[in-house]
């Protein structure tokens, strides 16, 4: 296997993508790589289309939200990445750019009619990237399981 020496970890801020943080964290921390944090968003509708907003309130907005993400592991270097666009096509481009070696995130899992009228993020990365991709699903909670400490 060759060396990890860059993380991607794109988030959409779902539990899903929330889900997977730990895994990028930790292996950018045992392989001493660095960390790409990226969220997509929608480009910006015309103002004709929406109410008005002033400019970059949504930026930074998201951009505070991006920056919440913080490994455990305070020496890991990160790079955050907010870009409007295509999910699969920005993550596919940003991958490219910073040279990632693995990218990591998180899947919502749906399956079936959902996934074909929804279609998926992970699966069109997972079919166009050049570097391998490792999806995580969130961890279905069983009638009975303990609530984790913090969780509502």
């Amino acid at each position: 296997m060759s060396e990890i020496c860059t993380v991607l970890y794109p988030t959409d801020f779902s539990e899903s993508s929330g889900a997977a943080f730990r895994l990028p964290c930790s292996l950018a921390q045992d392989c001493d790589a660095r960390l790409v944090v990226l969220h997509v968003y929608p480009p910006p509708a015309p103002p004709e289309w929406t109410d008005y907003r002033p400019p970059g309130e949504v930026e930074r907005a998201l951009t505070a939200r991006l920056y919440e993400l913080r490994p455990t592991h305070r020496e890991t270097p990160v790079d955050y990445r907010l870009v409007a666009g295509c999910p699969a096509s920005v993550i596919l481009s940003v991958a490219r750019e910073v040279r990632a070696d693995l990218i990591v995130m998180g899947t919502h899992g749906r399956s079936g009619f959902r996934r074909v009228i929804l279609g998926s993020v992970a699966e069109a990365v997972m079919r166009k990237a050049t570097c391998p991709v490792v999806t995580v699903r969130p961890v279905a909670r069983v009638a009975g399981d303990p609530v984790p400490v913090g969780a509502g």
